[in-house]
């Protein structure tokens, strides 16, 4: 195609800081038909997340944008708007986008990453799936880096160049493969799909937030101590606005609400090994007394153990058909190289195996797939459930 395909080609780009040289690239915008775009944000290493860079690749021309220079960036965004955008896993860059500058693409957006599922790929980084369609090697090294600090290095710029240099030849050959498989219009939907549940705000069940991984072996009267640990948690990660983790880990939270269930009346400097961060001060105080709250606590107030893991509770009567409808998408995966979790993943086989519909449009309204995944398991549907 070009030498831009190379993965020896040394990384050029324009970074930007200002809002007087924003002028070059939104006419380079306004001038294209499509971009590539990706962005950083800063969430391994502050509570409150933000946008830090947006990359922008235009042709052979690759943008470097600092949001966080004296940059106003409303033309920019406006002219975004106006672009069909091609991104990698669209949905977490239009989520952070849309919370950090208000900003909706008001064209179609190419997601790469759904293409390749579309197209059969198991792998779906954009290191592998760049690598299988255009052979270059992408590297991984700049995924942790903190993209709020500044200056930033120049091998951290050249990596975040990269994630956006290659998407618009990765976009040709993707929609080459989706036409030879008459799978265009599946990618089309999907990616609106994704587009469209970025913009829907997110509403979290505060009784799940604290549910993480682990909690589910815990009993109640040890539930009831991570709940608190974890509140008390979250509330220093937000003061200090670093992640969560690097307060208390997972484990170390586990570790911590078991031992307290089973030693009451043992102090807390008798417990498991602590980071030094939390061993003293406010922050060891304010540990003490959420689980002196989380102690006193009445048994009726205890969090009830949950089962399975965000799946609707299923049924004897429809445990037959659930799996009857597995193992025939499960086929059809096979026939057209598909995963058969993309075809339907099992939380919707359960809602169509309980509603039992008649047509596609009856499919997708019970178990929340798109058009094209309830069109094409129509005839499984009838077969298994109607026959």
């Amino acid at each position: 195609m070009s030498n831009r395909l190379e993965a020896t080609t040394p990384p050029s780009y324009q970074y930007i800081d200002s809002t007087g040289h924003l002028e070059g690239l939104i006419s380079d915008l306004r001038g294209s038909d499509r971009a590539g775009l990706d962005m950083e944000a800063n969430s391994l290493h502050h509570y409150f997340e933000k946008v830090c860079l947006i990359q922008i690749t235009i042709g052979d021309n690759d943008y470097i944008v600092d949001p966080l220079g004296d940059i106003d960036l409303t033309d920019l965004l406006a002219a975004l708007a106006e672009t069909n955008l091609i991104l990698h896993a669209a949905d977490y860059d239009m989520r952070m986008m849309l919370s950090s500058f208000g900003f909706r693409p008001g064209r179609p957006v190419f997601d790469t990453m759904i293409a390749a599922q579309v197209v059969g790929e198991e792998a779906l980084g954009l290191v592998t799936v760049a690598a299988n369609f255009l052979g270059v090697e992408l590297t991984k090294d700049g995924q942790k880096s903190n993209w709020a600090q500044r200056p930033l290095t120049e091998r951290q710029l050249a990596y975040a160049s990269d994630d956006t240099r290659y998407l618009e030849p990765l976009a040709d050959k993707l929609e080459a493969r989706l036409a030879e498989l008459g799978r265009e219009t599946w990618h089309r939907e999907w990616c609106a799909r994704v587009v469209d549940q970025a913009a829907q705000p997110v509403r979290r069940d505060p009784d799940d937030a604290w549910r993480i991984k682990g909690a589910g072996v815990l009993q109640p009267d040890q539930l009831v101590y991570l709940r608190a640990i974890w509140t008390w948690r979250d509330g220093q990660a937000q003061e200090i606005d670093k992640p969560a983790f690097k307060v208390l880990s997972n484990p170390q939270l586990i570790s911590l609400a078991e031992w307290c269930a089973a030693n009451p009346e043992t102090s807390l400097s008798q417990g498991p090994r602590l980071p030094k961060s939390c061993t003293n001060g406010r922050r060891y105080k304010a540990l003490r007394d959420a689980i002196t709250s989380a102690k006193a606590a009445p048994e009726d107030e205890w969090p009830k153990r949950r089962k399975g893991k965000g799946l609707p509770p299923m049924e004897d009567s429809i445990k037959s058909s659930v799996r009857t409808l597995q193992d025939q998408c499960a086929v059809l995966g096979e026939k057209l190289e598909l995963r058969s979790s993309v075809i339907a993943p099992r939380a919707a086989l359960i809602g169509i195996a309980r509603n039992e519909p008649t047509t596609a449009e009856e499919i997708a309204e019970a178990s929340g797939l798109m058009n094209w995944q309830a069109e094409l398991i129509e005839p499984i549907v009838k077969k298994v459930l109607h026959a």
